[in-house]
């Protein structure tokens, strides 16, 4: 080896190990005439190591072709991870409507849970003991008038899953019902009198409403809907048409977005199908940069397809993590529980002090559907209330094949009543089981407080002995979750002087 070649050897070396530039460069720069004082925290060397897409190459801060492709890849990785976790709203809402039409719906027609819901449906952690009815209003043809009949709980959504108003109890008719007039965006047309009026930035709409069950009559909980439920066009008000119900019990249908490349596909819907303005530049931003654009087809090539479905897998597990394993502090209740919410903050729009909170929005829309204020702050004895968990008590994820128990103090601070319901870990719809229910209330005829007045709750494949009116099933080999719901929850849920039990593995 001569000297030369070991001395370019000996060079090469120590650039690799420094990740400086090379000091040729630095020499030839300071011999100018003009020369700045260049700190090293601008200049970029002609080697950098990287731990997530290995070495990068430069001349003289020039990225090499290699480099150029590497960055390219993974900024479109990124992108597309970044799409996914911030577009699951819109794609939470185009599958509950796209959902409505495989059920046979029509848009403004009605649907509703006669004989309750069960796990033939794929919602996201439904209530299987209240009598849900759900629309898709469509404003593309003008303003919409919602007749909503008394004693039901409900809201409408937009198309990015943005509330738009109350219906019921919790909105402005006070659970008395009333007329509502929902208005498309652009809408400059005359606004009659006699209406509740809300305006929504998009045509597509979410109609979601609950009945309640009393003394066990489903029958009068759903006729009082049928009774007094109406969705038509401001147009058609003098002469109302007959509104069409479709009875969606036992209906098999999916209303959950896709975990695949097809996410992005049904994102690309809701973009091209609502206005241009209807969501934030930023965002538009996001999904243009991997080739979702108003107007434009969605036709990515063989390269970006790979990406944005490793994108899609990468952005899948990370929403699991954030909804079942959240690694915030904030969004557990207490200190010393399982329990969690993603409304911890006190935000239904996921707001911080001046911050959108995006896991808890990521955590929010990857497993439920239906946003409000009053899930929030609905005020004591008024409204629902949420708790979430996927681990018992020691922080293990909940086992369908073992049994666990929780305990409620008693009495349970819910005006109204409380419910327990168990979901797959997979699409987070109930739990299929040979429970029809997937869960209890308290409202069940068959379940029995202690002595105390409090509540022992059991989870497992095998009923109890003595407990059967306590239990819900689950089944071996299968993952579950559960949220628990106070409907009219009382002081003690808010200043959490109350808590529930966590549950407990019994070996």
């Amino acid at each position: 080896m001569n000297k030369q070649t070991y001395l370019v050897i000996l060079c090469v070396l120590a650039v690799t190990a420094s990740c400086t530039p090379p000091a040729a460069n630095q020499a030839d720069v300071q011999s100018a005439k003009y020369t700045a004082n260049v700190p090293n925290s601008v200049l970029t060397p002609d080697l950098v190591e990287t731990e997530s897409i290995g070495t990068l190459e430069f001349f003289d801060g020039m990225p090499a072709p290699e480099t150029v492709s590497k960055v390219y890849d993974f900024v479109d990785l990124a992108r597309g991870v970044d799409a996914f976790l911030n577009g699951i709203p819109a794609t939470s809402i185009y599958a509950a409507l796209r959902g409505c039409e495989q059920a046979g719906m029509r848009p403004n027609e009605i649907g509703i849970f006669e004989q309750l819901m069960d796990a033939n449906s794929l919602w996201l952690t439904p209530n299987s003991t209240t009598v849900y009815i759900v629309s898709h209003v469509d404003l593309s043809d003008g303003p919409i008038v919602a007749e909503i009949p008394p004693g039901v709980l409900g809201l409408l959504d937009d198309a990015f899953f943005r509330y738009v108003v109350d219906f019921g109890a919790a909105g402005p008719d006070k659970g008395k019902g009333g007329k509502y007039l929902i208005l498309p965006p652009g809408y400059e047309g005359d606004v009659p009198e006699g209406y509740f009026v809300a305006k929504s930035k998009t045509y597509h709409n979410w109609y979601l409403v609950r009945a309640f069950v009393k003394n066990g009559d489903l029958k009068a909980a759903t006729d009082g809907v049928k009774a007094g439920a109406r969705l038509y066009r401001l147009s058609q008000a003098k002469n109302p048409p007959k509104q069409v119900f479709h009875n969606l019990s036992g209906v098999q249908y999916n209303t959950i977005h896709a975990n695949t490349f097809e996410f992005y596909e049904e994102l690309n819907e809701v973009i091209q199908r609502e206005p241009a303005d209807a969501f934030e530049p930023e965002l538009l931003g996001i999904f243009a940069a991997i080739g979702i654009k108003k107007g434009k087809p969605f036709e990515p090539d063989r390269r970006m397809k790979r990406i944005l479905g490793e994108a899609a897998a990468i952005a899948n597990a990370t929403s699991r993590a954030l909804s079942f394993s959240p690694r915030s502090e904030s969004v557990y209740f207490y200190e010393d529980r399982k329990w969690t919410s993603p409304f911890a903050g006190g935000s239904y729009e996921f707001l911080n002090k001046g911050e959108r909170v995006l896991d808890d929005r990521v955590y929010f829309h990857y497993i439920a559907t239906g946003i409000t204020p009053a899930m929030v702050k609905s005020g004591v004895g008024k409204g629902s209330a949420y708790a979430h968990t996927a681990k018992d008590a020691e922080g293990n994820y909940l086992d369908g094949g073992k049994t666990y128990k929780i305990d409620l103090p008693g009495p349970v601070p819910a005006k109204d009543f409380w419910s327990f319901m168990v979901y797959s870990g997979q699409h987070r719809s109930m739990l299929e089981t040979n429970q029809r229910t997937a869960g209890l209330d308290s409202l069940s005829e068959s379940i029995v407080a202690n002595d105390d007045g409090s509540y022992t709750v059991w989870f497992g494949p095998e009923s109890p002995e003595g407990h059967e009116g306590n239990w819900v099933q689950t089944l071996p080999d299968k993952s579950w979750h559960s949220l628990f719901r106070l409907y009219g929850p009382l002081e003690p849920w808010f200043d959490k002087t109350w808590k529930p039990g966590d549950f407990e593995l019994i070996e």
